[in-house]
């Protein structure tokens, strides 16, 4: 269990008894089950099983000992036909083509769903970041953006922070990606810093889209912030976010967690007095008086938990125990079909990551115009079009809930799927 939760621009399950299943399988397995939904052309559905290109590079770089090592690098581009690609990148020992391409199918999903004019892409690099120095990480990201340079651009596809990527990877991405193109080009990444074209409000920007949507949900089953208790797992930019959001608007935090443990006080936690991952790595069990597990955390009898740390922590073994009477996805992926299908037969309604946590690519885009404009926001501003973008969101999914009686999941691939399916009806297929 870890702390630190993903902010990228981007979201992992399970079917029968075999968990978790692959991102690519249960990206599939998604569509299809809102295909289902909808009277779509087959051939739209066969087109979007695919991605459109995935390009797989070698990535040699020099380690600071003079030795020649070479890494794996992939951009997985899924679906391009309602904007230019978006997506993170990623550094991390597991990255694989088919885990690329699977996420890059959820991101063409999450900007639909936010309706966005981007669709969807990941990539990474097959490398343990924390065995990098800092020269070799840059020398890295420097190579790799040279393999892609043809591959990527703010028209093209415009990568963002993942796992083991952060603000500064993004800024060595576009110098380098700038100095082949004789000319700044600000455009070409988002999650920058805002000293070089980056947005304010970008890193916390997926916990205020999960504090936001929490506020909606509740309102939405008529529960008052200032009478909810809410659980929050991982600590990091999208747990710490979320839960001083909720805390600052009345809800009742009664436990966050990191790597150690879970700090739990039923009467409530002071959030802001107790260290996000970035700020203190690993702080919050030293600031706590009473401590529970992580699984313990899942299962409290609190109205909202948000899993907020990894992927496949709601499995088919802790399902039945979820005592929650709402679920809000921060983390990607924290839900195994298996277990979405347990809580959806107990009626615990789950918000899903696609959703709840898509401030981070909405909070890109907001980057991306002002990159393409010259012309920066205030952080008031982003907040307040951040806010007007979830609510209509929210709105469109919540149409899709009540009219077609599925589970709120199922509404969200409605909507998306539904745009990006008529977009390919309106342009066609080149013959």
């Amino acid at each position: 269990m870890t702390s630190q939760s993903t902010t990228h621009d981007g979201a992992d399950e399970t079917t029968g008894s075999t968990e978790p299943e692959s991102a690519l399988e249960t990206a599939r397995r998604q569509l299809r089950h809102a295909a289902d939904h909808l009277d779509i052309d087959d051939q739209i559905v066969t087109r979007l099983k695919h991605p459109k290109k995935v390009h797989e590079v070698a990535v040699p770089i020099e380690r600071d000992d003079g030795s020649v090592e070479v890494f794996t690098g992939y951009r997985a581009q899924h679906d391009s036909v309602r904007g230019p690609h978006k997506g993170g990148l990623r550094y991390h020992p597991e990255v694989t083509r088919d885990e690329c391409v699977g996420l890059g199918m959820w991101m063409t999903w999450k900007c639909a769903v936010m309706d966005l004019p981007f669709g969807g892409a990941k990539g990474g690099i097959a490398v343990n970041p924390k065995e990098l120095s800092e020269g070799e990480t840059e020398r890295l990201t420097r190579r790799f953006t040279q393999e892609l340079r043809n591959a990527i651009g703010p028209k093209q596809d415009i990568p963002a922070p993942d796992m083991g990527t952060d603000s500064q990877t993004m800024a060595w991405l576009m110098d380098a990606y700038s100095m082949q193109e004789g000319e700044t080009v600000p455009g070409v990444v988002t999650g920058k810093p805002p000293v070089v074209g980056g947005s304010e409000g970008r890193a916390e920007a997926p916990g205020r889209s999960v504090a936001i949507v929490t506020e909606l949900v509740c309102e939405y089953y008529d529960r008052p912030l200032d009478d909810t208790t809410i659980a929050v797992q991982g600590y990091g930019s999208v747990g710490a976010n979320a839960a001083r959001l909720l805390d600052g608007w009345g809800a009742t935090v009664v436990a966050i967690s990191d790597v150690n443990g879970a700090m739990y006080d039923p009467d409530g936690i002071d959030t802001a007095s107790v260290p996000s991952h970035e700020e203190e790595p690993e702080a919050v069990t030293t600031y706590a008086e009473t401590t529970i597990s992580n699984e313990e955390l899942l299962t409290l009898d609190v109205d909202v938990v948000i899993p907020a740390a990894l992927g496949n922590v709601i499995t088919e073994a802790n399902a039945n125990r979820i005592a929650a009477d709402i679920v809000v996805e921060g983390s990607n992926g924290p839900t195994t079909s298996t277990a979405d299908a347990i809580l959806a037969e107990r009626e615990i309604p789950v918000v899903p990551d696609i959703l709840a946590n898509a401030g981070g690519v909405t909070v890109s885009y907001f980057e991306w115009l002002q990159d393409i404009n010259r012309r920066s926001w205030s952080l008031e501003r982003v907040n307040d079009e951040l806010e007007t973008e979830m609510r209509a969101a929210w709105s469109a999914v919540r149409r899709e809930f009540e009219r077609r009686d599925v589970t709120w999941r199922d509404a969200a691939y409605i909507v998306a799927l539904s745009r990006v399916a008529e977009a390919h009806d309106a342009r066609g297929l080149w013959p």
